[in-house]
């Protein structure tokens, strides 16, 4: 790392460190950048090249999570949460969490509540499935090993939902996938909720071909972000759809496979399935 690029990341760490400390006071961009002493212009584009967001974005990011702890963990009102997060009012809080969750405050506490969901096991030539479906789509697929500790899993992320363990016709269209029926691909309904950036995300890889491999930084270049690659790491490892979602036909730009949540073995493995499937036949 040169001289300026030390100095240029001790910048954005005390910008950082300052956002953490100060978020309740919703600094805006000039205050935050007289910090560091830079510009705003000069700071917008050195904090976006380094974080891989934008310095609002961050702040709307460090808000939220904060507003989060007070709704599930302290069972904050949404004044309460508003007032205690720095915001005008419930309006903001509700602007908020739409832009970064993707869902109200209200929907958010209620953790999933008056929600639907059917869920099965299958088996799949990488192991053991997850999966679980609401009336408007897939919602949550995941390899496993340990069958308990999945169905927790699956609980955790919708807390208030109500649960049915029943393999309905949405899980076996997704499923079909594995059998290489490829005519059942447009019946495949997802029902996600995630940020505007992560959806984003989501939506271009499902338009990587089967058998085909892209960089993070080829994902940042799609979106017109293409210094956001740390951004979109993030975002690939919250996908909340195994398989479906293919997650695992991104790498690194070394070539080297890079990490999967659900393991390297297995992204390798279907990485060489892919491909085997999409050869010429002979």
């Amino acid at each position: 790392m040169s001289e300026q690029d030390n100095i240029n990341y001790n910048r954005i760490a005390e910008a950082i460190d300052y956002i953490k400390q100060h978020f309740k006071e919703q600094p805006s961009l000039d205050e935050v950048a007289e910090q560091v002493h830079l510009s705003p212009f000069h700071f917008q584009r050195l904090f976006t090249e380094w974080a891989g967001t934008s310095p609002k974005k961050f702040l709307q990011y460090t808000s939220v999570e904060h507003a989060k702890s007070l709704l599930s963990e302290k069972q904050a009102t949404l004044f309460e949460t508003a007032f205690e997060t720095g915001l005008s009012g419930t309006s903001r809080l509700h602007d908020l969490f739409i832009t970064i969750e993707g869902m109200t405050p209200a929907e958010y506490k209620n953790g999933g509540k008056n929600l639907a969901i059917n869920y099965s096991f299958a088996e799949s030539p990488f192991g053991n499935l997850i999966v679980a479906s609401t009336s408007k789509g897939i919602c949550y697929m995941a390899f496993y090993d340990h069958e308990p500790l999945a169905l927790e899993a699956l609980r955790n992320k919708f807390p208030n939902a109500t649960f049915n363990r029943k393999l309905d016709l949405i899980q076996q269209h997704a499923l079909f996938i594995f059998q290489n029926d490829w005519n059942k691909l447009p019946e495949i309904k997802l029902h996600l909720k995630g940020t505007d950036f992560q959806l984003k995300i989501w939506e271009t890889l499902l338009k990587i071909p089967m058998g085909q491999l892209a960089t993070y930084g080829t994902i940042a270049k799609k979106i017109g972000n293409p210094s956001a690659s740390r951004a979109v790491g993030a975002a690939i490892g919250s996908n909340p759809v195994a398989f479906l979602i293919p997650c695992h036909r991104i790498i690194q730009s070394t070539g080297t496979i890079g990490g999967y949540m659900w393991g390297n073995t297995r992204k390798t493995a279907i990485i060489g399935w892919e491909s085997a499937k999409t050869l010429p036949s002979g």
